[in-house]
């Protein structure tokens, strides 16, 4: 019988070949990832890479005076700490969960030892790295020239796509926060998006009624997002029926 967690519910972990998942696997952290947590913050050193499983972590870019919009983020489908491999120890950016959940924490020494091998595991975390580099750059160009209410649905469908189900818990402020936005631009969106029939928003619940429709009315950045991680991604496979040692359980 399967077990409620599986690192391979993770898209990254569930792309390794059997010796090199075998190598990480008793390094594997499971641990909870709850709503607002922050894993680290921008300028930190990193100490640990994180794979969300059932949470999902935004990524923001923030500035001198406190405030702050997501450049993009992770998932499943995911890693966090991409600084790491890339050459530095420390991020721009700040991780907070935005959607609570669990994923897997695993040393930063112990996959800096997979990625020097400079094999299978080197070139996938590369691949997923441009994918992520799309996914910041889509975001700066939509919040530049789309609609905010374009935004929101362009949010709504990542969000939904890393999710079992089509109901999310988040306020509108929080929405604003993730997209740089005022909250009355938020509200407006929303309420346009609830009277078209496309969603149900009540007290920070969103209901997704009408995907199709969702999709119909987002603008071209969601569309390019998704099929580039499909792209670059495009051979993860899951593991099934296996078991796992150490912390991965």
């Amino acid at each position: 019988m399967a077990s409620v967690h599986d690192p391979n519910q993770n898209q990254i972990l569930a792309a390794l070949l059997d010796e090199e998942f075998d190598r990480i696997a008793p390094h594997l952290e499971l641990i909870p990832m709850l709503l607002g947590d922050v894993l680290y913050e921008a300028g930190g050193r990193l100490q640990h890479v994180y794979f969300p499983t059932t949470s999902i972590v935004s990524l923001h870019y923030v500035l001198e005076n406190g405030s702050s919009s997501e450049i993009a983020g992770v998932g499943n489908e995911g890693i966090l700490g991409i600084s790491l491999f890339m050459g530095g120890n420390t991020t721009p950016s700040r991780a907070v969960v935005q959607t609570g959940g669990y994923g897997y924490r695993l040393k930063a020494q112990i996959l800096m030892e997979e990625f020097n091998r400079a094999g299978p595991v080197m070139r996938l975390l590369l691949r997923y790295t441009q994918a992520l580099i799309t996914h910041m750059s889509q975001t700066a160009v939509c919040n530049r020239h789309h609609s905010v209410e374009q935004q929101l649905c362009r949010w709504l469908l990542l969000t939904l796509d890393r999710l079992p189900t089509n109901e999310l818990t988040m306020t509108q402020e929080l929405i604003a926060s993730m997209l740089g936005v005022r909250r009355e631009g938020v509200t407006e969106a929303a309420g346009k998006l609830q009277s078209y029939g496309f969603i149900s928003y009540r007290r920070g619940h969103i209901t997704v009624t009408d995907r199709a429709a969702l999709e119909g009315k987002v603008c071209e950045c969601y569309g390019v997002v998704k099929n580039e991680f499909a792209r670059l991604l495009s051979d993860v496979r899951q593991r099934q029926g296996r078991t796992t040692a150490g912390g991965a359980n």
